[in-house]
């Protein structure tokens, strides 16, 4: 009951008296709910190519934008974002996307079995598409 009634003593009236009681069950609901949606939904928000990333004792980075990615898989396969590009055609996509010398931040996923000499090609295109700013991602050393 969230309140009392009290005689006040023995002039007749009735006082009210509430009770200080908070009740935490709907917040702890709320917040269990709150903690199964994004168990279940954080695994969903990466990338959805999937390639061997090497690793290294990199930190991770932050960041609160979703980022323009291009990933190489070791054949040689090329992703913007997770649409299969070739690499004819990856200077005009990057240019329709934003324009020339942007100072948009492309990653560069690379599978570790990837040949050197194509990641550094694909690289000096997208450096010659504009893009200054150009990160490769890595995974962190599993011990």
């Amino acid at each position: 009951m969230a309140g009392g009634l009290d005689t006040g003593g023995g002039n007749g009236r009735r006082r009210f008296k509430p009770k200080a009681e908070i009740n935490v069950t709907p917040f702890v609901d709320v917040m269990l709910v709150l903690l199964i949606v994004f168990m279940v939904s954080a695994p969903l928000l990466t990338v959805g190519v999937e390639v061997d990333l090497p690793d290294t004792e990199a930190r991770a980075m932050t960041t609160s934008e979703e980022p323009l990615t291009l990933t190489i898989q070791s054949d040689g396969t090329l992703y913007l974002m997770e649409t299969e590009v070739a690499y004819d055609e990856l200077a005009p996509r990057l240019a329709a996307i934003t324009d020339a010398g942007s100072e948009a931040r492309i990653y560069i996923r690379a599978d570790d079995g990837a040949p050197y000499g194509e990641v550094m090609r694909v690289m000096a295109r997208v450096s010659a598409s504009g893009y200054t700013n150009i990160g490769l991602v890595t995974e962190p050393i599993r011990e």
